[in-house]
């Protein structure tokens, strides 16, 4: 590349100074200093003007803006593992390719999930908020307080067995549950038989037989509601729900209904339906104790952040050296 015109690359939201800083030595980049969301109009201007469109989750990148994109605009290199915030079919009908940043955000994510597993039964927000909001007011141990469960010995019924619902698996097996999971195929025979899982075909029969669920699929229109008011009636009273994947696989609605009137025990969500909006009849919920809410911060982890960023960079030094990125993300068939 350095024998050629460097390419223009605009970034939306703020990476971390280590990215940035490669960005700006090998590419004519502009950064996004100060993190103020892009807004449409800023983005029009972009794809018009750019070789190199570099968004994130919270930027929509759909068939309307990809359509004022220029005959310079030759690659969306996403700084995300999801694409479902870009019209991966439009891109490609214009001749745009798109990349993502798979694969290293798997064990962070992995580990938030577990945490939030271990937090909504184990009631460890209501724990601390005690000491943090009543300073002083705490009596001591008792016997009988701020009981929770125990998640040893139970069923987790996994829905999304890629590679993250496999790291999920990994970690609560060490905990001590019970493998189950629904996926579009089962996993190799060797994965299976390593974490002792079963595998359900139907969906709606191992919900009502886990007493944990977590959601790891992708966001997809198949996906939407996945978890709708149906599926999650078929759960126990004493289950628990928890999504690090995308909000809308949850009907948010349903959830709220089915926690307030006490037909699942609990909630634990690093993802929401309108983010950045959250349901206010979640807080409230929340407040009461009986979901756990994390703003979007399974994979929010330094290291996790610069992996992605050198994806990027690697995505887009490969695309201008003339060869097929690493990451390239295909448009749908038929």
């Amino acid at each position: 590349m350095t024998n050629r015109k460097r390419p223009k690359v605009y970034i939306t939201r703020k990476l971390p100074d280590a990215v940035e800083t490669r960005m700006r030595e090998l590419f004519e980049a502009e950064l996004n200093v100060d993190d103020t969301p892009r807004t449409r109009e800023e983005l029009i201007e972009a794809v018009r003007t750019a070789d190199v469109l570099v968004p994130t989750v919270t930027d929509r990148i759909d068939a309307s803006l990809i359509a004022e994109a220029g005959p310079q605009m030759k690659l969306i290199a996403s700084f995300s593992n999801g694409t479902d915030h870009i019209d991966i079919d439009a891109a490609a009908k214009q001749g745009i390719t798109v990349t993502n940043t798979p694969n290293v955000l798997t064990e962070d994510t992995a580990d938030m999930t577990m945490a939030l597993i271990l937090a909504v039964p184990r009631r460890l927000v209501q724990g601390a908020r005690v000491l943090m909001d009543k300073p002083g007011e705490w009596e001591g141990w008792s016997p009988t307080w701020m009981l929770g469960r125990r998640i040893s010995g139970k069923r987790i019924g996994i829905i999304g067995m890629g590679r993250i619902g496999t790291a999920v698996a990994r970690r609560a097996k060490a905990f001590g549950l019970s493998i189950h999971y629904h996926n579009r195929k089962r996993v190799n025979p060797a994965t299976e038989d390593e974490l002792e899982a079963t595998y359900w075909d139907s969906l709606d029969q191992m919900l009502a037989r886990v007493d944990i669920v977590s959601v790891n699929c992708p966001s997809t229109p198949a996906t939407f509601h996945l978890l709708s008011a149906r599926r999650l009636a078929l759960l126990q009273p004493t289950s628990y729900v928890v999504n690090t994947a995308r909000g809308d696989i949850i009907d948010e609605d349903a959830l709220v209904q089915a926690l307030r009137a006490g037909k699942i025990a609990g909630a634990g969500l690093d993802v929401f339906e309108n983010e950045p909006a959250v349901n206010p009849k979640l807080v409230k919920l929340a407040n009461e104790g009986k979901v756990v809410l994390l703003p979007h911060t399974g994979s929010a982890t330094i290291e996790g952040r610069i992996d992605m960023g050198d994806k990027v960079i690697i995505n887009i030094r490969t695309y201008f050296d003339g060869h097929r990125p690493p990451n390239r993300v295909l448009p749908s068939r038929g």
